[in-house]
């Protein structure tokens, strides 16, 4: 492991970095949890305290959106309370069993979603009239996406995104909103259960969690100013980056 002194200004950087990239488009765990290995931590290690420090880059973005009016809390305690169920599941299951599983499936439905916003090129511009009632929403999407963060994690912001935006018929601005409050609701569950498996590195997380804490301030800011038509290409490039990640992750 690297001398502390290298160490955390590098996990520094790399928190504040994850966090204004995913309080925009999601996606930081495909920044922080490689930096992590690469350091040398296991993996279980690594997804816990990965969980904890982004624990607060996300509760951060969240805050920054109900603050500004951009998610209306009660709006969403039906997807909290999902997400919350689903996620303590994945973080179990997650402990039982080898966290390789999802690589064969995850990269091809980030395709999918490459190609559909593709297809759609005024996606998530205006609100629409949503597909689904927001109860039958939740309730399969928080227990899903709860679990598949708890368990797994990389691009759930992307599928939290897409999901608001085509079912509910969010622009991309409010979906952005609602998915950091999903995804620190998943978060906050997971680190709880790994804190009482042992499996944080503290300092190393705290490390993390002041770059978080500053980049998802200044990311939440930026979407808020400047809305849809600046979070598309940040969201599609991020959705790409975590697709081909994944791919090499599997075949190389």
């Amino acid at each position: 492991m690297l001398n502390p002194f290298i160490l955390y200004p590098i996990l520094l950087f790399t928190g504040f970095f994850a966090g204004l990239v995913d309080s925009i488009a999601g996606g930081g765990g495909l920044i922080t949890i490689p930096a992590l290995l690469s350091v040398g931590f296991p993996p279980h290690i690594t997804l816990g305290t990965n969980k904890f420090q982004s624990s607060f880059g996300s509760f951060t973005a969240s805050y920054y959106y109900v603050k500004k009016g951009g998610v209306i809390l009660r709006e969403a305690a039906l997807g909290i309370f999902f997400t919350f169920i689903g996620a303590a599941v994945g973080v179990w299951v997650v402990q039982q069993i080898p966290g390789k599983i999802l690589n064969n499936i995850i990269p091809f439905l980030l395709i999918a979603i490459i190609i559909y916003t593709f297809t759609k090129p005024n996606l998530g511009d205006i609100d629409i009239h949503p597909r689904l009632s927001k109860k039958v929403f939740y309730s399969i999407f928080g227990l899903l996406l709860g679990f598949y963060d708890g368990f797994f994690g990389p691009g759930v912001g992307s599928f939290w995104a897409i999901a608001f935006v085509t079912l509910l018929g969010f622009n991309f601005t409010k979906a952005t909103g609602f998915t950091k409050v999903m995804n620190f609701t998943s978060n906050i569950v997971s680190f709880f259960l790994f804190l009482l498996a042992g499996q944080i590195i503290f300092s190393a997380g705290i490390a993390m969690a002041i770059g978080e804490v500053l980049g998802a301030k200044i990311g939440s800011g930026l979407v808020i100013k400047k809305g849809a038509k600046f979070i598309r290409p940040v969201f599609i490039s991020v959705v790409v980056i975590t697709t081909l990640k994944l791919l090499f992750d599997r075949y190389h």
